[in-house]
């Protein structure tokens, strides 16, 4: 069975009166999958949950922890900071209103409330809650493969570099190198490239199956791998990976390895807890994946060259 509030926008109501809560509940439980909380303290604790909230209305007056103290915790936070925040409160002086909007409020509304205004606040600010999300979602996409881009990538090789270190785990990065693409396009031309190109970015995520593993574009004809917490399996993914770009049957007639289009991949594993003396730097592992895609290269191309790090 189907949640039917599984595709609408999440508010969290925070006010610390029953009747207070019922009345927004009862204003907005047909538009809105609900949240609520009874103090500062709750609200805080289901904003940090995942998903979180894609908005929050917040009473001021509250007892042991007040809505400005809520907002001032909520703003400190990276995972919380972005979510926009209302305040709906008895406090009705200009100096409050500016208080609010100060901390980081988006909008300010007393009580007592014209209900059909209130509704059309939330709906305008949720609108550019989602074109915001959108937004951020395209700044890490690439337009031609709608993959990971570079960008996005840096990001989460960063992220799981760190978390690597720190717990000791094993990570794989895998450069990856379309065999003789200019020659594909000096004859195909760069239409026919451009389709070719999010083929084969098709089926290298098609052929990464854990939840964590990420292929992104890295700028041209090249690739990149990020497998996290891969325990001797990072050259199986990687020649797995290197036959679906093969099963395309592509036709290159321009490629001296392989009557239809193909890949070479470098793949370095980095295992942070067999490293007795100083660790490597995250940009050492990514000389080396390049490098293990020249060996490959140099090798014959369509083939992948492993290696490990630390080990």
């Amino acid at each position: 069975m189907t949640n039917p509030n599984k595709n609408k926008a999440r508010i969290l109501i925070v006010d610390d009166e029953k009747m207070n809560i019922k009345v927004l509940v009862d204003l907005l439980k047909d538009d809105y999958s609900l949240v609520l909380a009874r103090s500062g303290e709750q609200a805080l604790k289901f904003s940090f949950q995942n998903p979180p909230p894609d908005l929050i209305l917040l009473d001021v007056i509250m007892p042991e922890m007040a809505g400005y103290e809520v907002i001032k915790q909520l703003k400190e936070n990276d995972l919380t900071k972005e979510i926009p925040v209302i305040f709906v409160t008895a406090l009705s002086s200009i100096e409050d209103e500016e208080l609010g909007l100060k901390l980081g409020a988006v909008d300010y509304i007393t009580k007592p409330f014209s209900p059909p205004i209130v509704k059309m606040r939330i709906r305008n600010h949720l609108r550019f809650v989602h074109q915001h999300k959108l937004l951020d979602k395209l700044a890490y996409l690439d337009a031609l493969t709608e993959i990971p881009n570079r960008r996005r990538f840096d990001e989460v090789f960063q992220k799981e570099f760190a978390r690597a270190t720190r717990n000791g785990t094993p990570l794989s990065i895998g450069m990856v190198d379309v065999d003789f693409f200019k020659q594909y396009n000096d004859h195909y031309g760069h239409a026919m490239g451009d389709r070719t190109l999010q083929a084969i970015a098709g089926a290298l995520e098609n052929a990464l199956k854990r939840p964590g593993d990420m292929v992104a574009r890295y700028g041209g004809e090249e690739f990149v791998l990020i497998l996290p917490e891969t325990n001797g399996d990072a050259e199986q993914v990687s020649e797995r990976a290197r036959c679906a770009v093969l099963a395309l049957n592509i036709p290159h007639i321009y490629s001296t390895v392989s009557k239809c289009v193909s890949v070479s991949i470098g793949i370095i594993t980095f295992y942070p807890t067999k490293i007795l003396s100083s660790a490597p730097s995250a940009a050492s592992v990514m000389e080396q994946a390049d490098r293990n895609l020249y060996i490959a290269k140099q090798n014959g191309r369509n083939r992948v060259v492993a290696t490990v790090m630390g080990d």
